[in-house]
């Protein structure tokens, strides 16, 4: 039953989220370390960007990219399945594979020096494309990610951090949380995103709304809770708070706007 209910949600979605008009789109690859590729579906906004995001999605990374010409692609995890609000709000999209070499996910490649290098080719080439900041974008273990990338690049790395659902806790298959990364040490504007009824083990509401105090060289850093939504199924999946089921527009409205204002 419940499985049926968030199947429900997701076509509802698809058909709230769609942008009126047409949004250019296509699928990048690079080559940032010799032999190994990454690939990202890119969506153009309708005019142009004020910002670009890098969107990181949470579990293990994959996204199945090559898939992303079919109309119902990669519409589970928060991030991926609110791509076109993001383009939609004036920014370049870019929604991030895993590489080659790390084919069945990130694991611990989520903290590594390597990572971070493929994502600086990755905000290179964005910059290419359009001379505007670009921010990293996380949520849930997709956290993890934002957060070591900011702080491994002190030269090429991004102009804004925004963390959603942040993971603060370790697990069986957890050995790297945010707060693990070097905090302390990054220097861009940086935003916490967290719903209060977010009950999955690892993302602690009353852990990640203190964050923000941990970020000693930041410009700014600012923490952001919202309620309301449908909570359907595991408490630590997309369709549950832990994903922002049912506030989908008002989450990335926000993020936007922050972006935006700095």
């Amino acid at each position: 039953m419940r499985r049926s209910v968030a199947a429900a949600l997701a076509v509802a979605f698809m058909a709230a989220a769609a942008p009126a008009g047409a949004l250019e789109a296509s699928v990048k690859t690079l080559e940032p370390r010799p032999g190994v590729t990454v690939s990202f579906f890119l969506l153009q906004p309708d005019g142009r960007p004020v910002a670009s995001v890098i969107l990181f999605s949470g579990g293990d990374g994959v996204i199945n990219v090559k898939n992303a010409r079919n109309p119902g692609w990669a519409r589970g995890n928060f991030l991926t399945r609110t791509r076109e609000l993001f383009a939609g709000e004036g920014l370049l999209v870019a929604v991030l594979e895993v590489p080659s070499d790390h084919a069945t996910g990130y694991g611990r490649f989520r903290a590594s020096k390597e990572h971070a290098a493929d994502v600086a080719a990755v905000i290179a080439s964005l910059r290419n494309v359009a001379p505007v900041p670009v921010w990293l974008v996380g949520t849930s273990r997709g956290t993890v990610s934002a957060a070591f990338v900011t702080t491994r690049l002190r030269q090429g790395g991004p102009d804004g951090l925004v963390l959603t659902s942040t993971v603060t806790e370790r697990s069986r298959v957890i050995t790297d949380t945010v707060i693990d990364a070097d905090l302390r040490e990054i220097r861009v504007p940086t935003l916490i995103v967290h719903h209060k009824l977010d009950n999955c083990i690892v993302t602690k509401y009353d852990v990640a709304r203190l964050l923000a105090k941990e970020f000693k060289k930041a410009p700014r850093a600012e923490f952001i809770a919202f309620e309301g939504g449908i909570s359907v199924g595991d408490p630590c999946e997309a369709f549950a708070y832990h994903g922002y089921n049912g506030i989908e527009p008002q989450v990335v409205s926000a993020i936007a706007g922050w972006i935006k204002a700095q």
